[in-house]
């Protein structure tokens, strides 16, 4: 199976996958937050069947908030995480076959 160029060069392959793995399952689950709510409200309190429970779904208003969800949460973890403002960056280097990945001063 074709790993990519990481492979080829001796590097670990999956120091970054779980990391936008991660950050990939935040983003279903924040967008299909909305969705999970609204039919857990609708078994429970409502007593509809889990098979009827999205006909007549509000489907625009829970695509509207999911969307609306995850932009906020991606809007404050692009606000709030990265390097500090006026940094030096340093891009990926090899050092004894090994990549040094690339970091902010």
């Amino acid at each position: 199976m074709f790993r990519g160029a990481r492979a080829i060069s001796g590097a670990p392959v999956n120091d970054v996958a779980p990391s936008m793995l991660r950050i990939a399952l935040i983003d279903i689950f924040l967008f299909s937050l909305p969705f999970l709510l609204y039919g857990a409200y609708m078994v429970s309190v409502k007593g509809v069947s889990p098979a009827s429970v999205w006909q007549g779904a509000p489907l625009f208003w829970l695509l509207a908030a999911g969307c609306g969800m995850l932009l906020v949460v991606m809007a404050t973890l692009i606000q709030f995480s990265g390097g500090k403002p006026g940094g030096v960056y340093h891009p990926p280097t090899v050092q004894d076959g090994v990549i040094k990945p690339g970091e902010i001063d």
